[in-house]
């Protein structure tokens, strides 16, 4: 699934699979997700994410930033929208996914095991938009700002 493309987004993912060798330690928190930003560059931002049982996202879309994410332990459901509904797509360790610019997806850990992530944004991530989905149309619900709200 990674390419030969050094700056392919899931290859540089790839080479942040390792958490020991994040510069932060991985966590789990049982009252939110755990993020914390691994590596930022001209190119691309890494983060890396956990995921205890139940834990997820809203629907969402990354600002017009375009990226991948890759599963480094456990699994993980990411639902996107199709025909006017969410379409779940199960994501196992070692699998991932690149996305375009405008992406929008829910992504939680469904299983009983923990789940860890990495994720990268080409640009860096500046902004979230946060969506609900009603009557099969995506509606805005909240727009989120680097630096406020994360």
């Amino acid at each position: 699934m990674t390419s030969t493309d050094p700056s392919d987004p899931l290859t540089v993912a790839a080479r942040w699979a390792d958490p020991t060798r994040w510069p932060v330690p991985l966590r789990f928190d049982r009252a939110e997700r755990w993020y914390a930003r691994l590596a930022a560059d001209d190119e691309h931002e890494v983060w890396a994410l956990s995921w205890l049982p139940g834990q997820g996202t809203d629907l969402h879309d990354h600002g017009g930033s375009s990226g991948a994410f890759l599963v480094v332990a456990g699994a993980l459901v990411e639902e996107t929208v199709g025909g006017g509904r969410l379409r779940p797509h199960r994501l196992a360790a070692g699998t991932g996914r690149r996305f375009g610019p405008r992406h929008v997806h829910v992504v939680t850990n469904r299983d009983d095991q923990p789940a860890v992530s990495v994720h990268v944004y080409r640009p860096a991530l500046r902004r979230m938009t946060r969506y609900r989905l009603a009557a099969g149309q995506l509606l805005v619900a909240e727009v989120a700002e680097a630096g406020v709200a994360w």
